[in-house]
């Protein structure tokens, strides 16, 4: 999924126009240099509108943020699987995919940015807990499925959960903060690859 993809089927509301305009100017100025002014430069409507609904920057990037997430995370492959492995290879290529093309770049660096704010204030810190305690669950399901219909050895899912969400968020972070870092995401993905096939899969016979 692409940043354009997350705003592909949106109304032209004030709330999905100002969500678009939040986050073509946060791709274009960084959280550092970003402004209301500057997110209003972008906004197509009335930029007392901006005013009207938010009283500072960060209150709306928390509520752009809160935004971007449900529908990065409405995305997800969901489908039905008979195979739990396929299902879990296919949640990695969506969220750690080897390659990102300069849409999913600007828009995994704008999190990034965004995350690194989470230290230091309390709203963006609860979105980001919550949307790494929505993947972790996601994980877990896959591979508790896998380990309820024998596809799985008999591993913890909250466990093979944390171990993924973190080498994804890990893997996020270098690849917008690094450079050449495309070798080592590829590398991480087939050491994520092995991971499946040595510690989660259930040898014949089992």
């Amino acid at each position: 999924m692409s940043a354009l993809d997350i705003f592909e089927n949106d109304s032209d509301d004030t709330k999905s126009a100002i969500m678009r305009a939040t986050y073509h100017a946060l791709c274009e100025h960084g959280y550092a240099n970003l402004t209301i002014q500057r997110i209003g430069d972008e906004f197509a409507k009335s930029k007392s509108l901006l005013y009207h609904h938010y009283d500072s920057k960060d209150e709306l990037l928390v509520d752009f943020l809160e935004f971007v997430l449900e529908k990065f995370k409405a995305d997800i492959p969901a489908e039905e699987y008979d195979d739990p492995c396929a299902h879990l290879r296919e949640v990695l290529d969506h969220v750690v995919p080897p390659t990102l093309d300069a849409e999913r770049y600007e828009f995994t660096s704008a999190m990034i940015e965004l995350r690194a704010q989470a230290p230091h204030d309390e709203a963006y810190r609860e979105q980001f807990s919550r949307n790494d305690r929505f993947f972790r669950q996601q994980f877990a399901d896959v591979v508790r499925d896998g380990v309820e219909t024998g596809a799985f050895r008999d591993v913890d899912p909250e466990q093979a959960a944390a171990l993924l969400v973190t080498t994804i968020n890990g893997s996020m972070l270098e690849r917008v903060t690094t450079d050449d870092a495309e070798d080592a995401i590829r590398a991480t993905r087939r050491e994520l690859d092995a991971y499946i096939d040595s510690h989660l899969l259930a040898e014949s016979g089992e």
